[in-house]
């Protein structure tokens, strides 16, 4: 299944998930300016190597943040950016942008921190917004588990357009990235599941409690 949009209107311009993108945006470009040894240079600078974290925590503690603005390939990135626009807006809409920034840096940093107590002693680097993002779906599961995502689903030998419930939705989504979770070795180059897990964990959490402790809307 793949997202095309949502039936859940905001009320507010999305100006941190706008902003979000177009920074991420111009430092892939960054990026793939550089020669390949500056590039292995810029990504050793501020990419998340877990034993440099464990070693290092005062000097590396930047790169819980810096990574998150680092993707691999125009894949990695486009594909990031688009469940954060479609997820984002929504839960910046209720959050309220300042909100939001904090809320989506602090999905991430927990993401990775996570990661990396999994794999205390890896070397590969890790890089990418998905905890980030991880934790924005999370918080639209909580917040609209009602609202329908029409999503592009590959049936027999076609490929159509179906409206699912985001609970459904998101619901697989997360099932899907534990069962991924279960079968890799986070030591190995690859997809860091774990870090989905607890992104998408921690945005449930942290949108309830923001819920329950702000004022009523």
């Amino acid at each position: 299944m793949f997202p095309l949009r949502d039936d859940n209107p905001t009320q507010d311009r999305s100006i941190v998930v706008y902003a979000l993108i177009v920074i991420n945006v111009l430092i892939f470009g960054y990026q793939v300016s550089l020669l390949d040894f500056q590039l292995t240079e810029w990504i050793g600078t501020w990419a998340l190597f877990p034993k440099a974290l464990i070693t290092n925590p005062f000097k590396e503690a930047i790169t819980l943040l810096s990574s998150q603005f680092l993707h691999a390939n125009i894949f990695h990135l486009v594909g990031n950016m688009w469940f954060l626009y479609l997820f984002g807006n929504n839960i910046e809409d209720k959050l309220g942008h300042w909100k939001f920034l904090f809320f989506y840096l602090l999905c991430g940093v927990v993401a990775g921190a996570v990661q990396v107590m999994t794999s205390p002693t890896s070397l590969v680097p890790m890089i990418g917004a998905s905890g980030a993002i991880s934790g924005v779906m999370g918080a639209y599961l909580v917040r609209f588990p009602r609202a329908k995502i029409l999503s592009l689903v590959f049936i027999g030998f076609f490929f159509t357009a179906i409206p699912i419930p985001s609970v459904v939705f998101l619901g697989l989504w997360i099932a899907g990235q534990t069962v991924y979770a279960a079968m890799a070795n986070p030591n190995l180059p690859g997809v860091a599941y774990l870090a989905h897990i607890s992104g998408f964990a921690m945005g449930a959490i942290a949108i309830f409690l923001f819920s329950k402790f702000s004022q009523p809307e």
